[in-house]
């Protein structure tokens, strides 16, 4: 089985849930799976795999994960890699674009919604994800948190990962 690095660069826990899940799937298929916060830092080398999830805010992921990746890009290159987006829109394009500047073209991409964490958020905070939350279509209910992510599609993606696993 795989020694396998999982990376998250989570800025209100729901990138380091996701990443938690895939790594309870992989560990269940056998594999041996490392957990860790990308602001940590990481070396891929000791690792023959390795999936990176990392949080959207204000449209971008965090530019330190990017330039991480970017300094490891020639490592990298001889790894199987994953990579996963998380943002309330789950939009592919902010994933495209990170993996392009960082120089990485993992095997499996991926992106998931995120959630609106309003017990988390100030005064100001809340107004102002409740804008973005109303453009986007979601939930303007402050007096809970919504999850939007797709559990389900979580663990098929961690189920694709250990097949191309399987195969290399």
């Amino acid at each position: 089985m795989a020694r396998i690095l999982i990376v998250h660069a989570s800025a209100e826990g729901q990138t380091a849930q996701i990443a938690a899940a895939v790594a309870g799937r992989l560990a269940s298929l056998g594999h041996r799976v490392e957990l860790r916060d990308a602001a940590d830092g990481f070396k891929v080398t000791a690792y023959e795999a390795l999936v990176v999830g990392a949080a959207v805010h204000y449209g971008r992921h965090p530019s330190s994960l990017r330039a991480t990746l970017r300094r490891q890009r020639d490592a990298l290159k001889e790894k199987l890699g994953a990579f996963f987006s998380v943002s309330l829109s789950a939009n592919e394009q902010y994933a495209a674009d990170f993996l392009r500047q960082a120089g990485w073209q993992p095997q499996l991409v991926a992106t998931f919604a995120g959630a609106l964490r309003y017990s988390r958020y100030g005064w100001f905070k809340r107004r102002v994800v409740q804008a973005f939350a109303r453009m986007g279509g979601h939930s303007t209910d402050a007096s809970r948190d919504h999850d939007y992510t797709d559990w389900v599609a979580v663990a098929r993606f961690a189920d694709s990962f250990a097949a191309l696993l399987a195969r290399a």
